[in-house]
């Protein structure tokens, strides 16, 4: 159905949220709903729009956007916010990912790409934006952590499925995919499922679409 991915553009720039829905409108499959400034006011709307996507500033005034986005998703745990920044740091990365936003892309990206990004988060992906993720020289040695198995979970994991999703589609019992979940944090050091989908897509551990 044409514009059935309704999204809700925040950023504090008037040009650059018309910049954004220009790009975003010239696809029928999606409609902006609605834009905010601030994260206040991102807040407000996104509870009265109800929208798809959030496309979500990470560095807005008064209250950021990583903060709008754990406020929103207290009450909307359905939408999917994608971060836009300037900023690569891990730490931030790692917030905004913790906090429940479906994605983390660089504004400043020469080949961002807002329409795949947007509809990606919509089918429940995790979007993170390429220049992340680091160069192959540790990919081998990571992937030598896992077996096979781990490696095949570990991308169902990091596309969003549960443990049953995970059992129902590899034939394996939800008590054999949890055990193979927490081996694979034990392997990786990492505590956190939010934490560990970061780790596999900046370390190449997976394969993104």
């Amino acid at each position: 159905m044409a514009g059935d991915i309704t999204v809700l553009l925040v950023d504090d720039h008037h040009l650059v949220r018309r910049g954004f829905r220009r790009l975003l409108e010239d696809d029928p499959e999606i409609t902006v709903v609605g834009e905010a400034s601030d994260g206040e006011e991102a807040i407000r709307l996104a509870g009265e729009l109800s929208p798809r996507v959030i496309v979500m500033d990470c560095a807005l005034p008064g209250m950021g956007g990583i903060a709008a986005t754990r406020r929103i998703l207290e009450s909307s745990a359905d939408i999917a916010v994608l971060m836009l920044s300037m900023h690569s740091e891990d730490t931030l990365v790692r917030q905004a990912l913790e906090t429940g936003a479906r994605g983390y892309v660089l504004k400043n990206a020469l080949n961002l790409d807002l329409v795949a990004a947007v509809k990606r988060a919509a089918a429940g992906e995790t979007v993170l934006d390429p220049q992340l993720t680091p160069a192959p020289v540790l990919r081998g040695e990571l992937r030598t952590r896992l077996t096979a198995r781990e490696l095949e979970i570990l991308q169902l994991i990091v596309e969003g499925k549960s443990n049953k999703d995970i059992a129902a589609q590899l034939y394996l019992s939800v008590h054999t995919v949890a055990v193979h979940r927490a081996h694979i944090m034990e392997r990786l050091g990492i505590h956190k499922t939010a934490e560990l989908v970061v780790y596999a897509i900046r370390n190449g551990l997976v394969n993104l679409p």
